[in-house]
């Protein structure tokens, strides 16, 4: 699988309107590599009141998007019986940079790594850019755990 579009994603990903914030993930290297895009528009939800007048995506989203490529990436690698009824659960963010302000009419393109993985928690870290500018980057790690 080299590439997955919105509806694809939204079969692996608990995440549903407005909290989806991946819109693809391509260059898809099975359990270690992809690169997902974050189209960022005027009418985001995050926008109308961060910042009025100067509208930014928060960078808690940021690492949120980073999060959801990553439990994408490995929801469509791993066997599905293994990830059926499961969630991915963010653990903990060990580091993250915000380098540059990502405004509305963007593209956010996320390139993101499995640095590790032991048992249901994996450890990942990523890289944010709009045009080639490095926007963003972090560390952090996730678990798999059971649907209640």
């Amino acid at each position: 699988m080299e590439k997955l579009n919105k509806d694809q994603i939204i079969k692996l990903l608990p995440h549903r309107e407005p909290m989806l914030l991946i819109d693809e993930l391509y260059d898809i290297k099975k359990l270690k590599s992809a690169t997902a895009t974050v189209l960022v528009k005027k009418n985001s939800f995050f926008v109308q009141g961060h910042f009025p007048n100067q509208p930014v995506m928060p960078g808690v989203l940021i690492v949120e998007s980073f999060g959801q490529a990553a439990a994408a990436l490995t929801a469509c690698g791993i066997d599905k019986s293994k990830y059926e009824n499961k969630l991915v659960f963010l653990m903990g963010v060990e580091k993250a940079r915000f380098r540059n302000p990502v405004v509305p009419d963007c593209k956010l393109i996320l390139k993101i790594e499995a640095i590790r993985s032991h048992g249901r928690v994996w450890k990942y870290k990523g890289e944010a850019f709009v045009n080639e500018m490095k926007m963003a980057d972090a560390i952090w790690s996730a678990s798999i755990v059971d649907r209640k």
